[in-house]
């Protein structure tokens, strides 16, 4: 039996980033301190300062740290108060995103 080699097809395909939905309430945020026990400060990108809670599907398989971009869903209930973590950003995804434009108020520094 033989083996096909994989070709080159020139240069990679770029990978999609997720970018927050508004619709839905969505925004950038970036962490500003760890409160532990899964909770957290972020200032969000609409000038609000929350407090941010990593959800359950999260904690053991993302790891948030301090100055990381992440995306935030205000609650229903407290939205100028707490929030849910969605999204985190890598390095490099973070920096792509600063130098296209897509960070509005926040003033992020990789």
């Amino acid at each position: 039996m033989r083996f096909k080699k994989p070709q080159n097809r020139g240069p990679e395909d770029f990978s999609r980033i997720r970018l927050p939905h508004e619709n839905e309430g969505e925004m950038f945020a970036i962490v500003t301190a760890m409160r532990g026990a899964g909770k957290l400060t972020v200032d969000c990108d609409d000038g609000k300062t929350r407090m941010g809670r990593i959800p359950g599907k999260m904690k053991k398989r993302v790891w948030v740290r301090l100055g990381d971009l992440i995306i935030v869903k205000p609650w229903i209930v407290q939205s100028d108060e707490r929030c849910d973590v969605v999204w985190r950003y890598l390095k490099t995804q973070s920096n792509w995103i600063q130098r296209k434009g897509l960070i509005k108020t926040l003033s992020y520094d990789s």
